[in-house]
Formats: C-alpha cells, sequence, structure tokens
C-alpha cells in the first residue's frame, strides 16, 4: 500500500513540475495535479491494455512509437475528465506532456 501511495505523490509532484514547463499543460493547483494524477493512474490501468490490444499492428508497424500516440491519449482522457487540468494546444500538449510525465516520474522515483 505504502508503493501505491509514494508513487501517486510523486505522480502528482510531476504533473505539478510539468505544468511549469511551456509544453500547453495547465494544472490549477496540488489538490488538482492528485486528482489528475490518481486518474491517469486508474485510465492506464483500465484503457491502456484495450487501446494496446486494438492498436497493437500500429505498435508493430511502427516500431513501438504508436505507443507513444496511446500515452497521448490517455493523458488527454485524464485532461478532459479532471477539472482545473488542462490541456492548451490540444493533441500536441497531451503527447509533449506524457513524455514529460515519463521523463520526470523516471527521474524522480530513481531518486527514491
Amino acid at each position: 500500500m505504502g508503493g501505491i501511495l509514494l508513487t501517486w505523490l510523486v505522480a502528482t509532484v510531476s504533473f505539478l513540475s510539468i505544468s511549469q514547463l511551456p509544453i500547453g499543460v495547465e494544472i490549477a493547483s496540488f489538490s488538482k495535479a492528485a486528482i489528475a494524477a490518481a486518474v491517469f493512474g486508474v485510465l492506464n490501468a483500465l484503457l491502456r491494455p484495450v487501446l494496446i490490444f486494438f492498436g497493437f499492428p500500429f505498435i508493430i508497424i511502427t516500431l513501438g512509437l504508436f505507443l507513444f500516440v496511446l500515452n497521448a491519449i490517455i493523458f488527454g482522457t485524464a485532461a478532459a475528465l479532471v477539472d482545473g487540468f488542462r490541456l492548451r494546444y490540444g493533441f500536441w500538449s497531451a503527447l509533449l506532456g506524457s513524455i514529460a510525465l515519463s521523463i520526470v516520474n523516471s527521474i524522480l522515483l530513481s531518486f527514491i
């Protein structure tokens, strides 16, 4: 249970960090970032396997690069569901935000 809470806290800090970058991801407050991290985690657990199943031919053809698009879809869906979490430039903000989230998450989790 402690691992899940720690990962959620790191994701919350990651969301706040990427909202400071000029990529079009806007998060209103810490509480909105915490909700966005939780929603993103739930969507990743529920929606990602379905998207990978249906997008498998594209994943194979693009040698895995289509996974970035699937991650952006999940990121954009989380932004649509959470009030106070906005993508200024639409899909491109979702794509850059999901890549930045992965990088910042990896860096923060490597310190812990």
